[in-house]
């Protein structure tokens, strides 16, 4: 079977997609895993397939690169829509169905690159710890506040408290966040990928969020900076709630091909 696809980025976290409006296919996680696999496949964090969706633009639907299905990606999400856009799918202003919900999304052209601004779901502070803070932003994040995230073994580190117990049984993502005066600096360990992933959407939201909490500060944005480029979160907060939360950032393609499974 010949599969076309188009591969892109945010911020370096990349993607498969596939346009399966009508191809209908269903991968099989070894088939997910052997296309991501960097060495001897197309080589990407995970793959996204494009479907028809009555009453919306397109729907989504993520594989992590181990193959399996799995929840939210704020990075695949603008990804997503670029990828939509270039089939004349999406405006300016869209709406898609996620495994998480609903979510809206904008497109602004613009110099020197399109940015996109991508609506999250509602959360709320989950459980708190002494060594950082979880919570839910359509995939479930252990936030860790650090003061210097550049020298921290997130492989060691993260792969570590992503199979504790404590968030058993379907293990948690890791952020380590360093503050950097009034914005941040976030490097994610993602499960699925089981490694540290460039930059991470629903990390940098979920660390946003969390610093917004344990300051109690009126601040309703953050410029977030991570190893694969420069991303914004949007929120408005009320008490340990967060409502209308955006996640601004580029969405880039790099480029497609076809390739036999």
């Amino acid at each position: 079977m010949k599969i076309p696809f188009s591969k892109y980025h945010g911020t370096g976290n990349d993607f498969i997609i596939v346009d399966n409006r009508e191809l209908q296919w269903k991968p099989t996680a070894e088939q997910v895993a052997s296309l991501c696999d960097r060495h001897f496949g197309i080589g990407a964090d995970g793959l996204m397939l494009l479907s028809a969706e009555s009453g919306f633009s397109f729907a989504m639907t993520y594989y992590n690169s181990d193959g399996n299905e799995s929840t939210m990606c704020g990075n695949g999400g603008r990804c997503m829509v670029a990828f939509a856009k270039s089939l004349g799918l999406a405006g300016c202003m869209t709406r898609f169905r996620a495994v998480d919900g609903v979510h809206e999304a904008e497109i602004f052209d613009s110099l020197p690159e399109s940015l996109y601004r991508l609506q999250m779901k509602d959360t709320a502070i989950g459980r708190i710890y002494d060594d950082g803070i979880f919570l839910d932003t359509g995939s479930p994040h252990f936030v860790q506040f650090v003061p210097d995230a550049q020298i921290i073994d997130v492989f060691g580190m993260g792969r570590r408290l992503r199979n504790e117990s404590r968030f058993a049984p379907g293990g948690v993502n890791v952020d380590f966040a360093e503050v950097r005066g009034d914005s941040l600096f976030v490097r994610t360990y993602e499960r699925g990928v089981e490694n540290e992933t460039l930059s991470c959407g629903t990390g940098v939201t979920a660390a946003a969020l969390a610093l917004a909490y344990k300051n109690q500060s009126d601040t309703d944005s953050f410029n977030i900076s991570t190893p694969g480029g420069n991303l914004k979160v949007c929120f408005i907060r009320d008490g340990e709630h967060f409502t209308e939360i955006w996640l601004e950032g580029p969405a880039k393609f790099v480029f497609s091909g076809e390739i036999w499974i």
